[in-house]
């Protein structure tokens, strides 16, 4: 029987209306021709339908065949060292060379597979990569991106995902075979599950591990947790391919703690070095080794290890003038309270610098002094992993520091804008914003975003005007009411970058639009980035300040003339920023425009006055308070808690829950200017440690213990809880929260394995830290909170690692593959045949044209009758 089927067998259906059509066309004929022949016609017109549809619906040939298909998956990963490499590039001649008149084809792969060659030839072979480090001249030149992406792909081993791809790309009709050469030192995906889903037979070949002289820190033991000044030790394991000798360092944070020269031998090296923690609540130890005499990758000679420590709570205060908040720093000590001060250069930049503390103090710090990324992460760690945050007043702290729309002003529970006091003075401000060509993209939408941030800053006795400038000078929106906010702010949105600089124009007509208004304060501030065609800037300046106006400048990226820009500020009496971040932006336009505005200080003195009673301000005579001499002016959030009060109304003492954590803002400051009496009285101490201890993070260590462990690209986490009375916590509800490197939050609900015991894994994407909340309920209360710590170093890539047989033979016996044949075997003939279909079709429809003429035929000829005029009889006389 010929094997055969049908790709589209719904089309037969087809078939049925058309044999009634021919039927019906057939009994309705006038032909006149001999029945015999009318018969004939109607069975080649029946014929001809059933090959047309018999070709639309796919009639295929299936024939038998053992012709292999075998795809060469080669592992071009980091760990593939140049004997290796080559090695394989032999087997893949090899391969080419026996493969006969089977298909051959090639598919690279490491953290992903890459593009796929077909391989008829020694000829088609593709080059083989460069193998183990990218060279410094490599990243320097016009394709660095392009070298840093490879780099990044091939710092992996994904073999499940190469496995996938290879089944999916061999076509029907042969034999298939995968080829797998690899080490089997897979960073990511499960191979052997991949390989037994396949249905592909596997063949593994093993290259050697790594043979080029390597040392590498394979690990930092240190222990989850510790108590203050606790002495421990942190292991560290180095592991070598070679006799060498070389330097270990060990650093806690960025301090060198440990500086010894050690003899390393070939294979696992263990040292111990003890150490202790004094102030730090969350410390990084990083083992780096150096100055060995042979070793071929750098990236692997460095790890860390993160412990914390349980001890008093720690305060970090963020203050421009750090020597006018130590008063309060004392006091807090006094309290027990351990404290950090730093200038505003000193904000962390990390989480795992947030981490070593309970509480955030910003005193007296502009938002343009920190950037977005800072901000981003002190709101990640209040919302996210339950930190505290207090903002004090001065005259660089909310409103007047920049903080109008800002990432922290979304965490604080005031409003950095206000209703101005009528009795304030009038402002009229020019914005005059640079639109040149070198402003495309984000700085110039930056800019957009400034100008209406600031136009909603001022007052409804306020006026303002846009202009932008390029080679010419635009006027964007005429000098008019603030309160026409909406309004100013369509006409700002239609601001688009394109052309030269010129300065000079924009300034003057700025100076006109000044001197055509009333108002008791006059303003400008002006934003470029770029060098301006020749002007008389300064003397322009100079005459602004000599009518009572003002003038700011805002240098916008590294081409900007700071020195110029800087001078025009300074002769007209503003203030000059720069900046080289466009984030930036609008935190100083804000900024400015409230400085501006002279309108956001009270400075007259006052009592506070108590609005809620809470346990902050227990065993605190309030009423003996003294004087507080002046405060910023804010607007309290809807779901805040006003505390205390200004004898104004305004918000003095507001908290609020935010996320995880909690957040204040104490209006007055805690220094000389206006706390000066505050700090001769005797609760001045006691106050703020009350307040602090309502908002700093609460972390409680007692009945809970968590282990980490870390398998390749996932982190294992083991939580026992247990009550107050020793008892295994059970039935709880664990809610785990992790914060990878960049700031991306993933909440997950970890599940009891066992009495007391809550388990759960998640996975570590890239290398850096990843910080944990754990939050233990019970009957929806929360039980038990604690914060913990991971890191991921170096890839698992470029860790030394024997070649993983067991993992290839595994493969090779679940998918029916062979373990290690030499390539001449690989096309071996085996018992198994495919069925490869050939399509009917082009035959099919050769038939059916020849039929058509033939049929043609029979309806245009009387054959009968030309068969008696030339052979003088009828076909119906030669039947009889």
């Amino acid at each position: 029987m010929i094997p055969l089927e049908w790709t589209r067998p719904w089309f037969l259906l087809a078939l049925i209306p058309i044999l009634v059509v021919i039927l019906v066309y057939f009994r309705r004929s006038l032909s006149d021709f001999p029945p015999r022949q009318r018969m004939i016609s109607l069975f080649v017109r029946v014929v001809i339908a059933t090959l047309l549809v018999a070709a639309l619906a796919g009639l295929t040939l299936l024939r038998d065949t053992q012709e292999q298909f075998v795809i060469l998956l080669t592992d071009d990963s980091l760990s593939i060292d140049d004997d290796a490499q080559q090695q394989l590039d032999e087997f893949v001649r090899q391969a080419v060379a026996s493969k006969g008149g089977n298909e051959l084809a090639m598919l690279s792969f490491a953290s992903s597979a890459g593009p796929i060659h077909s391989l008829s030839d020694e000829a088609s072979i593709p080059p083989p990569r460069a193998v183990g480090k990218i060279s410094e001249d490599d990243i320097g030149n016009e394709d660095a991106a392009n070298a840093d992406e490879e780099k990044q792909r091939r710092d992996g081993t994904n073999v499940a995902a190469a496995i996938e791809a290879a089944a999916g790309y061999i076509p029907p009709g042969y034999v298939p075979q995968i080829v797998l050469v690899t080490d089997g030192n897979q960073t990511a995906g499960d191979a052997v599950g991949a390989a037994s889903q396949s249905r592909v037979p596997i063949t593994t070949i093993a290259l050697p591990s790594m043979s080029e002289p390597e040392i590498q820190v394979a690990a930092v033991d240190v222990p989850a947790e510790v108590r203050e000044g606790e002495p421990f030790n942190v292991g560290v394991v180095v592991q070598s391919n070679h006799d060498d000798e070389g330097l270990v360092e060990v650093y806690r944070g960025d301090h060198k703690v440990i500086s010894e020269t050690k003899q390393f031998a070939k294979g696992e090296n263990r040292f111990q070095f003890q150490q202790s923690i004094e102030r730090d609540r969350l410390a990084a130890f990083t083992v780096r080794v150096s100055g060995v005499k042979e070793d071929t990758l750098l990236d692997n000679n460095s790890d860390i290890g993160l412990v914390y420590s349980a001890g008093k709570p720690r305060v970090l205060i963020i203050e421009s003038d750090p020597n006018l908040i130590r008063e309060l720093a004392y006091a807090l000590e006094d309290e027990g309270i351990m404290v950090d001060v730093r200038p505003p250069q000193g904000m962390p930049e990390s989480l795992a610098d947030l981490q070593n503390y309970e509480c955030l103090m910003l005193s007296n710090v502009p938002a343009t002094a920190l950037s977005q990324t800072q901000m981003q992460i002190a709101r990640t760690w209040v919302q996210e992993l339950g930190g505290g945050l207090i903002m004090l007043g001065g005259e660089q702290s909310f409103g007047l520091g920049g903080y109008y729309k800002s990432a922290l002003e979304d965490v604080l529970p005031v409003r950095s804008d206000f209703e101005k006091e009528k009795e304030k003075p009038s402002l009229a401000m020019v914005l005059v914003i640079d639109k040149s060509g070198s402003m495309q993209g984000d700085p110039i939408e930056m800019a957009k975003s400034a100008a209406r941030a600031a136009v909603e800053l001022l007052g409804r006795r306020d006026k303002v005007a846009v202009l932008a400038f390029d080679g010419e000078t635009f006027v964007i929106s005429d000098m008019q009411p603030a309160s026409s906010s909406l309004k100013i702010s369509d006409e700002i949105a239609r601001i688009e970058a394109g052309g030269g600089t010129s300065m000079y124009p924009a300034m003057e007509m700025s100076f006109s639009m000044l001197q055509a208004v009333s108002a008791k304060l006059k303003h400008v501030i002006l934003l470029t980035d770029g060098v301006s065609t020749p002007g008389d800037f300064e003397g322009m300046a100079q005459q602004m300040a000599s009518l009572k106006m003002t003038v700011s400048t805002v240098a916008a990226g590294s081409g900007a003339d700071t020195e110029l820009l800087e001078q025009i500020a300074r002769t007209g009496k503003g203030r000059y920023y720069f900046t080289d971040d466009p984030a930036q932006v609008p935190q100083i336009f804000a900024k400015e425009t409230v400085t501006a505005s002279k309108s956001a200080i009270d400075e007259q003195p006052f009592l506070p006055v108590v609005i809620r009673a809470t346990h902050a301000l227990a065993d605190l005579d309030m009423e003996s308070a003294p004087f507080l001499l002046g405060y910023v002016m804010t607007r309290p959030k809807p779901t805040s808690e006003v505390i205390l009060a200004t004898e104004k109304g305004d918000p003095l003492l507001a908290w609020w829950r935010y996320g995880l954590g909690m957040t204040a803002a104490f209006t007055s400051d805690a220094k000389s200017r206006w706390a000066a009496e505050w700090m001769t009285w005797p609760g001045y101490g006691k106050f703020w440690t009350q307040v602090i201890r309502q908002v700093m993070r609460k972390s409680d260590t007692r009945g809970i213990e968590v282990h980490t462990v870390r398998e390749a690209d996932r982190i294992h986490v083991d939580i026992d809880a247990a009550n107050e009375v020793g008892q295994f916590l059970n039935d709880a509800e664990v809610e785990l929260t992790v914060i990878d490197p960049n700031l991306k939050r993933q909440l997950m609900t970890v599940a009891q394995s066992a009495p007391g015991r809550y388990t759960g894994d998640f996975e570590l994407p890239a290398p850096g830290s990843y910080h944990m909340e754990i939050n233990v309920q019970q009957n929806g209360q929360t039980v038990y909170r604690q914060s913990r710590g991971v890191m991921r170093g170096y890839s698992d890539e470029l860790r030394i690692r024997p070649t993983d047989e067991t993992l290839l033979k595994q493969i090779a016996e679940v998918s029916g593959g062979r373990y290690n044949p030499v390539a001449a075997e690989l096309f071996r003939t085996t018992d198994a045949i495919a069925n490869r279909p050939t399509p009917l079709w082009p035959w099919l429809l050769t038939a059916a044209a020849f039929l058509l003429i033939l049929d043609v035929a029979l309806r245009r000829i009387d054959f009968e009758m030309h068969w008696s005029r030339w052979f003088g009889f009828s076909p119906a006389t030669l039947a009889e």
